[in-house]
């Protein structure tokens, strides 16, 4: 009997999955690289609450290690570092390779943009002595979870004249900030007896800017005059301006530690900044890969990826084009010979709500990167579905790399589940699938990761990167 459970506990050994955890298969050495790493990270959470934030950032960064701007037509060799900025939105590096270009491309795809509030073309309005700024929501949000909470205000207006006047109130500790109100527990029984998604209406999801007329008048509208007249001292605009501007309205809060371990980041915009930031680091660590190596950081997948900074437009191929064209080569032929990771997160299982999750096919804290194989929702729509081969060859890569990883699905398969860019890249004949950090409390103001997974997620981009 005893031969034969020892048969039995080898053949599990042998035969069974075994799920790994990063905090227990890290030495000490590598999860103080990894904190380390995350330090970076954190202050890139706190600069880039936007995608033209995120932009500016990455560029930053990327011409601190010799990237130049891409020119078409110009010939580039291997280890050459270029990148592409696509209206201050969106942004495309590249690392040239040791191969010929012919052989196809490694990509890692990420968004920079979040969830968030932005203002809506006429936003400014008084109403009983308190001025408000009208807002849309971008993505999906739970709206209750935007009210009472800090608020800031970023982005840029441009005036008629072409002059781009840049917006940021609220992150410095010495800055007003502006808030959503919501009623009192006394008077909300009314509220409290309506569904969670529709307690807080959009319509009602108005920013409180201010509260104090102008020089004590009793004059109708005073109170929105004097916001006007502050934001014309300070930004030299009127209130037509606000007709072409991109104002967003983010959580004030910074980047910090979670847990007396420090061991997570809690955070606004880790959905997709998470992915995003390792993908940018890995690409400004890759050496002269094997193949020529692209991050692409897009903007607009919180809607669809639309419009002409998200990857349902053309930026990606006509780059790949362009590049091609440099090397006397055909676009489509290099995309058709090309891989990518889309690099984006998963929702993590939590212990707290776990009937919306099927936990054997769920994502977990601490678990490393997490490699989606599909998203879309119920009967798989709107993904693209890595293929068995593509499947294999990222695994044995990451295996072969000593990188921490873990599998997992959006939810139950009737719960619901979301979509990435692997679709949009997937359809330019790109072999495609998602791999990123799982995420608590996602699209939440405040979200969770674990640091150790952020860590791993950069190890899975760089070795993809180079190989």
């Amino acid at each position: 009997m005893s031969e034969e459970l020892t048969r039995a506990e080898q053949l599990k050994k042998d035969l069974f999955a075994k799920p790994a955890n990063a905090a227990k298969a890290c030495t000490p050495a590598q999860i103080k690289e990894a904190d380390y790493f995350c330090e970076g990270y954190m202050n890139f959470l706190d600069a880039a609450k936007t995608e033209r934030e995120a932009v500016e950032e990455a560029v930053a960064l990327a011409r601190a290690n010799g990237f130049i701007e891409f020119r078409k037509g110009e010939t580039y060799r291997p280890g050459e570092k270029v990148y592409y900025n696509n209206r201050g939105k969106a942004l495309i590096l590249a690392v040239i390779g040791r191969r010929d270009l012919s052989q196809g491309t490694r990509i890692t795809a990420a968004h920079i943009d979040s969830p968030r509030l932005d203002l809506k073309p006429n936003p400014l309005y008084e109403d009983n002595e308190l001025a408000y700024f009208k807002t849309h929501y971008y993505g999906g949000i739970k709206k209750y979870q935007w009210t009472v909470t800090p608020l800031a205000l970023h982005g840029v207006i441009v005036k008629k004249d072409g002059e781009t006047v840049r917006v940021k109130v609220g992150e410095d500790d010495a800055d007003p900030k502006f808030v959503i109100t919501d009623l009192l527990p006394h008077l909300a029984a009314s509220q409290m007896k309506a569904t969670m998604a529709e307690g807080v209406k959009g319509e009602n999801l108005n920013v409180l800017i201010g509260s104090r007329p102008f020089d004590d008048t009793d004059a109708a509208e005073s109170v929105k005059l004097n916001i006007m007249r502050i934001l014309f001292e300070k930004y030299g605009i009127r209130e037509d301006d606000f007709l072409s501007a991109e104002l967003e309205v983010v959580p004030a809060f910074k980047a910090c530690d979670i847990g007396f371990d420090r061991s997570m980041i809690g955070a606004y915009g880790h959905d997709d900044r998470v992915c995003a930031y390792p993908a940018l680091m890995a690409l400004l660590d890759a050496e002269t890969p094997e193949y020529t190596a692209l991050c692409v950081l897009a903007d607009k997948e919180e809607i669809g990826s639309v419009g002409n900074t998200g990857l349902d437009s053309n930026f990606l191929s006509y780059f790949v084009c362009d590049l091609a064209e440099s090397f006397g080569l055909d676009g489509r032929d290099v995309l058709s010979r090309s891989r990518c990771l889309s690099a984006d997160v998963n929702a993590a299982f939590d212990p707290i709500y776990p009937d919306v999750t099927e936990k054997r096919n769920a994502s977990f804290v601490n678990r490393g990167c997490v490699i989606t194989k599909y998203t879309g929702s119920r009967g798989k729509g709107g993904t693209s579905d890595a293929s068995a081969e593509f499947m294999a060859q990222v695994r044995a890569l990451l295996d072969g790399h000593n990188v921490v990883w873990q599998t997992g699905e959006l939810g139950k398969v009737d719960e619901g589940g979301g979509g990435t860019v692997a679709r949009f890249v997937a359809g330019l004949n790109v072999d495609t699938v998602d791999l990123g950090v799982p995420v608590l409390s996602m699209h939440a103001p405040f979200e969770v990761v674990s640091k150790l997974d952020v860590y791993m997620t950069y190890k899975a981009c760089l070795a993809f990167d180079m190989n």
